[in-house]
């Protein structure tokens, strides 16, 4: 049986008498698209921050291919294989796509005073990138800036791919764009999970999370209310969920226990 390459037990994050996350257990599969639904205020970023190293748990265990981790930082997270590609996306509008894709880890060619930026390589490399997400720049040096808000997200998730994530977590990547680019990103998201990377889809809208979600996770006020396989849960009951409208206990049938 398939090992989670992510599992996440029971974890608690206090700030100082605000408790932020309360006992929430969540694990992630190779190929899969976990979506974690809650709507504002539930511990969604919370929880990315947590399981990305930005926040170290109060209480509880966060494995990493069956080996507890304990990350110091989101760089200890990223050299493990958690990234994660965040709302603001972080990128230069002015600066080419090349540019923001190798950002920090620049290839290089040459020796001593004569290293310098391997543009060819880089080119090349963002070029077929792009490609391999359905996106045809139209040349490397294209600025970021004229890209469309679902193509720099595009941009973000082949990068993170590119430089060997084993778990990418997208925070609401579908939540500002309009319908054709959503649809872009969620064939992205698709593409990335048939690559046989974990793939943590963080959203408060249910039908996106249903369009391309394996597994679905409600969170509401810090806690799990229980994880439904496709097919066994409606988007009415999901919906309910998040709102706080339905008691666990009456959709347990449909969940088969909670997380």
């Amino acid at each position: 049986m398939t090992q989670p390459i992510v599992h996440m037990e029971n974890i608690e994050k206090h700030f100082g008498n605000i408790i932020a996350l309360a006992g929430v257990s969540f694990d992630i599969f190779p190929g899969e698209c976990h979506c974690l639904l809650g709507d504002n205020g539930a511990g969604k970023s919370t929880f990315i921050k947590t399981m990305s190293g930005v926040h170290k748990p109060t209480k509880g265990t966060i494995n990493f291919e069956q080996k507890q981790m304990n990350f110091n930082s989101p760089r200890d997270a990223m050299e493990a294989g958690i990234a994660t590609v965040f709302q603001d996306l972080a990128m230069i509008p002015l600066m080419s796509v090349t540019r923001n894709f190798f950002m920090g880890r620049e290839p290089t060619k040459g020796v001593g005073p004569f290293k310098r930026f391997d543009v060819e390589m880089a080119n090349e490399a963002t070029m077929e990138s792009m490609r391999e997400m359905g996106i045809n720049l139209r040349g490397p040096d294209q600025a970021v800036g004229t890209l469309s808000g679902g193509e720099r997200q595009t941009v973000a998730i082949a990068r993170a791919v590119y430089f060997g994530a084993k778990v990418l977590i997208l925070d609401e990547p579908t939540s500002a764009l309009g319908v054709r680019q959503t649809s872009n990103v969620l064939a992205t998201i698709d593409r990335v999970r048939k690559q046989g990377v974990g793939v943590v889809f963080i959203t408060h809208n249910v039908r996106h999370a249903m369009a391309v979600g394996d597994r679905f996770t409600v969170l509401n006020r810090g806690r799990t209310l229980g994880t439904a396989a496709r097919g066994d849960i409606t988007p009415e009951e999901l919906q309910d969920m998040m709102a706080g409208g339905q008691e666990m206990a009456s959709l347990e049938g449909s969940l088969g226990g909670t997380v």
